[in-house]
């Protein structure tokens, strides 16, 4: 099968995972319960501001066909459910969100918790990524030795330590005791009165408030990326094209980072795509303890709210960002390793 063949067929293969994912996350929400509730109580609240949002109301959220000549509701039959919710999907229209009541994609991209997600999370995933590999390399080199138990146990220690308890510690720490860095938030309190300060000065202080989470997100990320590479590392070192190599006189870093690390890749990137495919689901725990505006954040009060669109689309959309993750690491595969056949 040449690479337009095995083109051809993941996207088929992406294809149905895409309608796979949406009928799935229909039947979740289907058979969830308090759904019902929560749209009753959006519509209490909705008549009360407008009497005559409530045909609305129903419609956008597909629960009736029309209405009889009294004004009772007419159900959808679920197939008719179904078919109006595909729609929306593909659509990207993920209805009207229960806390807000504005539309759910509105206040995803104009509120600019997309944007802070994108930073905080992609930052701390390409950092932890970058030092988790070099790191995994140097110490795959040096076997045994204390170098590498030493990295080796303080990776464990930030994978196992919660990302909460690492971030109270910071607070109290580099927040409260010595002042170096905010506590929370992404900008100061004082902006909505005063507004932001010119553009250079405002990107100096988002940085401060950036620092933190960022920093827990990196000690808890990199030691995976460590353990993995490490683990790739070592198999590689043991082949007969690394003693060559070495025989040939090529200086020690070519070896370990053309050769060794380049035929070690594989898990790597699928590892590196997986971790940018989950980049749109924020950091829930992170993002809540240091009152980070993000989709993290966002979906926990979705969750206190019973705020049944926004989950979904949260849902959806991480569902779509691994899929598409997946696609890029597959296609790069062939890339990096010609030995690999498109079968």
């Amino acid at each position: 099968m040449g690479l337009r063949g095995y083109l051809a067929k993941r996207l088929i293969n992406t294809v149905i995972l895409i309608i796979f994912v949406i009928t799935l996350n229909f039947v979740i929400f289907e058979l969830m319960p308090g759904v019902q509730g929560a749209i009753n109580n959006l519509i209490g609240r909705a008549t009360v501001r407008d009497p005559n949002a409530v045909e609305k109301l129903l419609a956008q959220y597909n629960l009736c066909s029309g209405f009889d000549a009294e004004g009772n509701c007419i159900p959808k039959s679920i197939f008719e459910r179904y078919a109006a919710y595909f729609y929306n999907m593909i659509t990207f229209q993920f209805g009207i969100s229960f806390q807000t009541g504005n539309e759910v994609l509105h206040d995803m991209i104009s509120t600019g918790r997309l944007v802070n997600t994108v930073f905080l999370l992609g930052i701390s995933t390409a950092v932890s990524l970058a030092i988790g590999v070099f790191l995994g390399v140097l110490v795959a080199a040096r076997r045994g030795s204390l170098f590498d138990q030493g990295w080796v146990i303080t990776s464990l220690v930030t994978f196992s330590l919660p990302t909460f308890w690492m971030g109270l510690l910071f607070i109290a720490l580099f927040g409260r005791i010595l002042g170096w860095f905010p506590a929370g938030g992404i900008t100061p309190a004082n902006w909505i009165i005063t507004g932001p300060p010119p553009f250079f000065e405002q990107i100096l202080v988002r940085m401060r408030y950036l620092f933190l989470p960022t920093l827990v997100l990196t000690l808890f990320f990199y030691g995976g990326n460590l353990l993995l590479t490490r683990a790739t590392m070592m198999e590689a070192l043991s082949e007969d094209y690394i003693t060559t190599a070495r025989a040939k006189g090529l200086p020690e870093r070519t070896v370990l980072f053309k050769h060794a690390l380049k035929n070690a890749s594989l898990p790597i990137v699928t590892n590196a795509a997986l971790s940018f495919g989950f980049l749109l689901s924020g950091a829930i725990i992170t993002e809540t303890v240091f009152n980070w505006d993000g989709l993290g954040l966002w979906t926990w009060h979705a969750i206190l709210w019973k705020d049944f669109p926004v989950m979904q689309a949260i849902f959806y959309i991480v569902a779509l960002c691994v899929i598409a993750a997946n696609l890029i690491s597959d296609i790069t595969y062939g890339m990096l390793d010609p030995r690999i056949k498109y079968e």
